[in-house]
């Protein structure tokens, strides 16, 4: 799959292409059913698919990041789920100013025409671009006519009468309500990162951890969590924390691991934290001791939520 950092860096060849446009935080069912759309068309006109999203997300760039909702999903996350998923190319559109105050006529004729040649656009059916969010479905079907592509929209995905969103998934997420936010996903939300070192406190009472530094990344949740870990293609249960850690005066948001029967020394290296259960919220204990109890009890009921989900202890 070829990433396309910037409108600057889409060459001649790129012309030609179905296309779809969003921000795809999550890469949820709904946004899989308009990806398969894009695949079909992509075969049909015999053209790569690209999806166009944007770094930063709109409501980040209008709302700043602290303001903003957290993200389901980093880009790197996207990049590797739509690839997956087939997808051929993904284009990361720098969303500032200049490109906020285009109008839709001008991004059609100007982007979608002139740079990109698309033969399709597929968008959900409540779509809108352009200035003021003014272009939608309509508008993108009456230029396809004028400019010679076609423009198709998707239904809803809907979860127990309700339309799948990346804000729904978020609310979920924020309340805890794992089992109804894998639904609307397809799978079980996770977190990805680099583990580096920490401050080694959990190795003192007998819990080391690894650790991903979440630094101004914001994620939906809180608390402590009942996990699978990826590592090398193998599966690890395991129990973290994601917050500030109040009981050791922590800072900055971690998520910190203890990946049960831990395979080795992984400093250094990537893995994915998928979270299965939430047990408790995060708190500040009045002691290091009280912390150690409370974190055992954690470990009991977090090896029973990985056996429940079939995850084995030490991998496999």
């Amino acid at each position: 799959m070829e990433l396309v950092r910037g409108l600057i860096n889409v060459r001649d060849s790129h012309s030609g292409c179905a296309l779809t446009i969003g921000n795809f935080d999550g890469v949820h069912e709904g946004h899989r059913m308009v990806l398969a759309r894009l695949r079909e068309m992509a075969a049909r006109y015999h053209v790569p698919s690209a999806v166009m999203t944007f770094e930063p997300q709109p409501l980040e760039y209008f709302s700043g990041i602290r303001n903003a909702p957290p993200r389901i999903s980093t880009l790197r996350d996207k990049l590797t789920m739509m690839q997956e998923l087939g997808i051929d190319r993904l284009i990361s559109v720098r969303f500032n100013r200049e490109f906020s105050s285009m109008s839709p006529e001008s991004f059609i004729r100007d982007i979608l025409v002139g740079k990109l040649g698309v033969r399709c656009v597929v968008v959900g059916d409540d779509f809108c671009f352009g200035r003021g969010r003014s272009g939608n479905l309509a508008l993108l079907r009456e230029m396809g006519k004028e400019y010679g592509f076609e423009a198709i929209g998707t239904e809803s995905f809907m979860d127990r009468s309700q339309r799948v969103s990346s804000t729904l998934i978020r609310k979920a997420l924020t309340e805890g309500d794992l089992a109804a936010a894998g639904r609307m996903l397809g799978r079980e939300y996770s977190i990805s990162g680099k583990v580096t070192h920490g401050d080694e406190i959990g190795r003192t009472i007998g819990f080391p951890t690894a650790n991903i530094h979440l630094g101004h990344r914001r994620v939906p949740v809180a608390g402590v969590f009942a996990v699978r870990v990826l590592l090398d293609g193998k599966s690890w249960g395991g129990m973290a924390n994601i917050g500030t850690r109040p009981t050791v005066a922590g800072q900055e948001p971690r998520l910190e691991v203890n990946i049960f029967g831990r395979p080795g020394d992984i400093y250094g290296r990537r893995i994915t934290v998928m979270l299965l259960k939430k047990l408790r919220d995060e708190i500040k204990f009045p002691s290091l001791e009280s912390l150690r109890r409370q974190i055992e009890a954690d470990a009991v009921a977090a090896m029973a939520a990985a056996a429940e989900a079939g995850v084995a202890v030490n991998g496999n």
